[in-house]
């Protein structure tokens, strides 16, 4: 069985297009990302080689790429790509990925969702 090891992100601040309402679909928003990778890191644990674990760093400069240039309507939309940057074009096994929108309700410190996936669910 694969070690089910993980990379924590935590707190990614970042501000991007996102949301529905015209107003949101004008002005930058904060958007707080929180992932989690997983990878068997038995091999780089051995080895201390940087080419032999996932690159968490690579992997942060694109979730901070997509998010600064594309837009979505909807936090799940997001989420799903975040995803799919993880697991397909950075070969993360698994990945937990959490968008929050802080500020979004009233009362509340942010309102988000958080999805797992698998390359599998990419799959075409």
């Amino acid at each position: 069985m694969p070690a089910q090891d993980k990379i924590l992100i935590r707190d990614l601040l970042l501000r991007g297009i996102i949301g529905f309402n015209d107003w949101e679909r004008e002005k930058r928003q904060d958007i707080l990302i929180n992932v989690t990778l997983f990878t068997d890191m038995r091999i780089p644990g051995q080895s201390d080689n940087p080419d032999d674990a996932l690159n968490y760093r690579t992997i942060t400069k694109a979730i901070i790429n997509h998010v600064e240039t594309a837009s979505h309507l909807l936090v799940e939309s997001l989420a799903a790509e975040i995803a799919r940057i993880c697991v397909v074009d950075h070969d993360a096994a698994n990945v937990i990925v959490r968008v929050e929108k802080p500020g979004a309700l009233r009362f509340a410190r942010s309102v988000g969702v958080e999805i797992e996936r698998e390359r599998a669910d990419f799959a075409s």
